[in-house]
Order: structure tokens, then C-alpha cells, then sequence
């Protein structure tokens, strides 16, 4: 079974704390769930951000209002001075779902909600407009697709948020020059992308008319799967693993959490590290950080 390398880890004063130099020019961005942003916060996920270097990061997940988080990502940036904008789409339904764009530069403008918005999108879609140095325009999108249950409303609210997708993604992509799509899309794309896919056939996150979608995004869409076309026909590596039993440490996992960039940018990517930790003990999500180099104009 081929595995995709793992960064170099730290195991002294900053047991979260990643070693992944970035090189001069690049612009470094990552995704992902925190799982409640108060409790990633206390698990040490502060320790991770401080020092991963990162130029925009995508959560999703959050579980708490705007104030929260800005108070938890100054006081995660603390040590090494660093300031973020930080723009975020709440949920109305308090303690679930919200998204949020934090970045070193400040974005022209933002937007939440999947196109003129659908209720099923509360919380779940949040866009950043930011200017490049040639003068065009990259727009950052953090997501959190349903989770979904078989024979529930849920599964048809994310069924109906994968529809709105399929429709708005070729709009977004007609308005600006460079589309980058992050988040929790809770579908395994391909075989490769659960551990036990076998046994997940018919379940919510390996259905094949969810994977049809995204078959759909990476084909006639023209989006591209930037960490699959970076690590090649690997098993994952898998960003998602149950707090059940022992998956995470018989890495059985999902991978769910993407880059979805369009051609030129994805072009430009470089570096892919899903920052897993190095032991169950120092989770502070049941996501892992999906991080990757850009070279942009």
C-alpha cells in the first residue's frame, strides 16, 4: 500500500507544532473542520496555527459566534505576533455548522451563502475575494457539505447542497480569475479515499450518487483535486478518522476534506501535507489539517 510522505514533527516544547519550512514566495493555505472551535482551542490547537506559517486558512465547524473566534484566533497567533482578518458565516441554529476565512491580507469583499442562497446553506458557504500582485482576483471559499443520513431529511439536504454546488461552481468560476474551493465535503470521492470503502457502500459519504457530483466537479466542471493530483493513486492520505475504537490508530480513515481548484491555480500547487497528529492523544479535531503551497502571481 502506497502512503503519501508525512511532514517532519516536532516531539519537544511543541508536541502540535509542525516543521514544514515555506518556501520564499509562496503562499501557503489549508483547511480544516476544527469540531468546535472552543474545543480545538483547549486540545491545543493553538500551538498547530502559531507556527504552521500559514497565509489563509479555511475552518469549518466552528460552533460559536464571531466574537469567539476572533477572540481564540488572536490569542492562538499570540506568540508570534501575528494579525488575521477574520470573516465568518454563522449558523442561525446556535452550537452547529459555521465557516470561516482567515487570511493575512485583507480581502476585497466576502459573501456567505451558495449562490443567491438556500436554507440548506446556513452556515456552510462563505467566499474571499483577494487581489494578487498582477492584478487578478483569487476567490478563497470555505464549505461544509451535510453530513448526511440515509432515508433522512438530512441526506436530502445534502443532496440538494451537492445540486447547488454542480449549478453554481461554472458561475463562480465565469466571475473571477482563480477559484479555490476548502472545506469538509463529507464525500469520498473514489475507492482510494475511505479505508473501508467496502463496507461504506451504502452509506452517507460513499453513496455512488453522491460521488457522481464529484465526478462531475473534477470532470466536465474542469475543477481540479489538488491533493489527489498532487499524491497520485495512493490509498488517501485520509484527513478524517473516528473518535470510535481504534481507527486513527489502525489509520482507517476518510479523506473528505479538498482543495477544489480551477486549472491555472491548481497548476501552481505544491507541498500537500495533511497535518495528522502524532498521536491520538493530541487530536484536537477528528479532522486533520489539508495544507498546500501555492505559487501565485
Amino acid at each position: 500500500m502506497a502512503e503519501a510522505p508525512m511532514p517532519e514533527k516536532d516531539f519537544g516544547e511543541h508536541p502540535h507544532r509542525i516543521i514544514d519550512p515555506k518556501q520564499t514566495g509562496v503562499t501557503r493555505i489549508g483547511t480544516v473542520n476544527v469540531n468546535g472551535i472552543r474545543a480545538a482551542h483547549r486540545k491545543g490547537m493553538g500551538q498547530w496555527l502559531a507556527h504552521r506559517d500559514l497565509d489563509i486558512l479555511a475552518l469549518q465547524e466552528i460552533r460559536a459566534t464571531g466574537d469567539i473566534l476572533t477572540k481564540l484566533a488572536e490569542e492562538m497567533t499570540e506568540p508570534t505576533g501575528e494579525t488575521w482578518h477574520i470573516h465568518e458565516h454563522e449558523a442561525a441554529d446556535k452550537g452547529r455548522a459555521g465557516v470561516a476565512i482567515l487570511s493575512r491580507q485583507a480581502p476585497l469583499a466576502t459573501r456567505a451563502g451558495i449562490g443567491e442562497g438556500h436554507p440548506e446553506d446556513d452556515g456552510r458557504w462563505l467566499e474571499a475575494d483577494y487581489e494578487l500582485a498582477d492584478g487578478t482576483t483569487l476567490t478563497v471559499v470555505s464549505v461544509y457539505v451535510h453530513s448526511g443520513e440515509v432515508g433522512t431529511q438530512r441526506q436530502e439536504h445534502k443532496m440538494r447542497f451537492l445540486q447547488y454546488m454542480l449549478e453554481y461552481l461554472p458561475k463562480l468560476a465565469e466571475r473571477t480569475d482563480h477559484v479555490l474551493v476548502m472545506g469538509d465535503l463529507n464525500v469520498g470521492h473514489t475507492e482510494l479515499d475511505i479505508k473501508n470503502w467496502k463496507g461504506n457502500v451504502k452509506n452517507s459519504g460513499f453513496l455512488p450518487e453522491e460521488r457522481a457530483y464529484f465526478d462531475k466537479y473534477f470532470g466536465e466542471l474542469g475543477y481540479v483535486d489538488v491533493a489527489r493530483s498532487l499524491a497520485g493513486e495512493v490509498d488517501g492520505p485520509y484527513t478524517w478518522w473516528s473518535y470510535r475504537g481504534k481507527a486513527f490508530d489502525n489509520d482507517t480513515g476518510w479523506r473528505i476534506d479538498y482543495h477544489m481548484a480551477t486549472g491555472d491555480l491548481a497548476q501552481r500547487a505544491s507541498n500537500p501535507k495533511v497535518d495528522r497528529a502524532l498521536d491520538y492523544s493530541l487530536r484536537w479535531s477528528d479532522h486533520a489539517p489539508l495544507v498546500i503551497d501555492y505559487q501565485l502571481p
